[in-house]
């Protein structure tokens, strides 16, 4: 299990331009942190930085967990659960068949029934997924990123495509989350909704 991730004076340059420099943070186990600023200002590159897609141009990323510390993006990875702006979804399959695939792949073969439920998608399990709205979409990301298990949730804008429950149920299973001592870091223009700590990009 993470108990804290922090981040040492990283600097972040996507082609010629430097997006960030010299910036530290910390995390601990059942905290959330906003990320803010402007469009363009870094905030997804640093969430893809953490997620490993990146590499920084300088500073380090150091994971501590009950059975150690690494700064490795490898090991970081398989601790990550991710929610981005592309839901990762094949229209081709069911919105049951992609959660059992996701599932399989997390390790975490039950919970796609409770996880539907929760989500509200348990009467839509047998639609293919082209036919879902934007926000159902991201309904079944979200119910992906339950059963994935992932002590760490990085979040890129996650209340879009969501109407006023949806962005409810989001609140409240980041509020889950974070009770359970997981972590979050969360790109934002809206209020998480939690205690959390913000950074200014």
């Amino acid at each position: 299990m993470i108990t804290s991730l922090t981040a040492e004076k990283l600097t972040c340059v996507r082609g010629e331009r430097t997006l960030f420099a010299g910036l530290s943070f910390h995390v601990a186990a059942g905290q959330a942190l906003a990320l803010e600023g402007a469009n363009g200002a870094g905030k997804t590159s640093l969430l893809r930085l953490i997620a490993g897609f990146l590499a920084p141009r300088a500073g380090r990323l150091v994971l501590k967990t009950t059975q150690g510390q690494s700064d490795d993006n490898e090991e970081r990875g398989r601790l990550i659960g991710w929610l981005g702006h592309q839901d990762g979804l094949k229209p081709q399959l069911t919105v049951m068949e992609q959660l059992i695939f996701f599932a399989a792949l997390y390790g975490s073969a039950a919970g796609c029934d409770a996880a539907l439920e929760e989500v509200g998608l348990a009467r839509q399990k047998d639609f293919p997924c082209r036919y879902l709205s934007a926000g159902q979409k991201r309904r079944l990301a979200l119910a992906r990123l339950m059963i994935s298990k992932r002590d760490l949730w990085l979040l890129d804008e996650p209340f879009a495509a969501l109407d006023r429950d949806g962005q409810a149920l989001m609140a409240r299973q980041m509020t889950r989350h974070c009770g359970q001592g997981g972590l979050i870091i969360a790109a934002t223009h809206e209020p998480l909704g939690l205690a959390n700590a913000s950074l200014q990009l």
